[in-house]
């Protein structure tokens, strides 16, 4: 009776390499918005405010709304909400947009209460729901001319 041939053995492995030598560096990636997205997000931002002088002082919101799905034709990203949901988280730690959306928020305010307004205290929070991104701005400050010096 014919036996059948042995099944070719397995081709022996190599051990693990050993490192001998370490990088002096460690990397890392970091991811941000890119300056032609914050210019992108903000071109396509509705702005919503509200505010009223009170004694001397103006207390007021500001309400940026961003439709992420307005820029589907601008960047080559998903605009889906996974992806509103991180633009959301780097829009709320960059400073480039927390200095921008106060400069907006400030002058919503002054248009609002009609005067120039100084120290003012701004509250800034950033959320996204389905593809819009929200970043509100509370905005409280002193009339300009409520000021004496």
């Amino acid at each position: 009776m014919p036996t059948a041939p042995p099944a070719p053995a397995a081709p022996q492995r190599k051990p693990m390499a050993t490192a001998r030598r370490v990088s002096l560096f460690e990397r890392e990636i970091r991811v941000r918005l890119s300056s032609p997205a914050i210019e992108i997000l903000f071109g396509l931002a509705q702005v919503l405010s509200e505010g009223q002088v009170d004694g001397g002082g103006y207390f007021g919101s500001t309400m940026v709304t961003i439709d992420l799905s307005r820029a589907t034709g601008a960047v080559s990203d998903e605009c889906d909400a996974a992806t509103a949901r991180r633009v959301a988280d780097l829009l709320a730690s960059d400073p480039r947009v927390r200095r921008r959306a106060t400069e907006l928020a400030i002058a919503e305010a002054e248009a609002r209460a009609g005067c120039k307004l100084v120290s003012p205290q701004v509250d800034l929070r950033v959320r996204a729901s389905g593809v819009h991104v929200q970043i509100d701005v509370d905005v409280e400050a002193t009339q300009a001319r409520a000021v004496r010096g």
